[in-house]
């Protein structure tokens, strides 16, 4: 389950992932709210918690695919991106895999959400 976070400036996509994470969770979720801040603007900037329940099990094979076309098909669109999770492989998977990211990506744990959401908005 996905769902949007309130509290960020225009500019910011705010997401809770949590669980199974599905298409639908992409198609209606972040995708629109990605595009709908691409609208009059050329960067925009991704907060996105992962949960204690969110395993890669747990994604839809969909899920996956679409999470990999949102990142390739808005490549140059990413200013920054936060990426706040306990999850230790979710945070050295982003670590080994940040210089694909042409933006900035910093991880952080749970318990750093308040300097992830002040990061993300600075």
């Amino acid at each position: 389950m996905m769902e949007i976070l309130d509290g960020f400036p225009a500019n910011v996509v705010a997401v809770h992932g949590n669980g199974k994470l599905t298409r639908d969770d992409y198609e209606k979720v972040l995708i629109p709210a990605i595009d709908a801040v691409l609208t009059g603007r050329e960067k925009v900037r991704l907060y996105y918690e992962l949960g204690p329940d969110f395993t890669i099990t747990s994604m839809e094979p969909g899920a996956l695919w679409d999470d990999f076309k949102l990142g390739v098909s808005h490549y140059l669109k990413w200013e920054s991106v936060a990426l706040v999770t306990d999850h230790d492989w979710v945070r050295h998977s982003i670590n080994v895999f940040r210089f694909l990211v042409p933006g900035q990506i910093r991880t952080f744990t749970m318990s750093q959400s308040r300097e992830a959401r002040e990061w993300i908005v600075g």
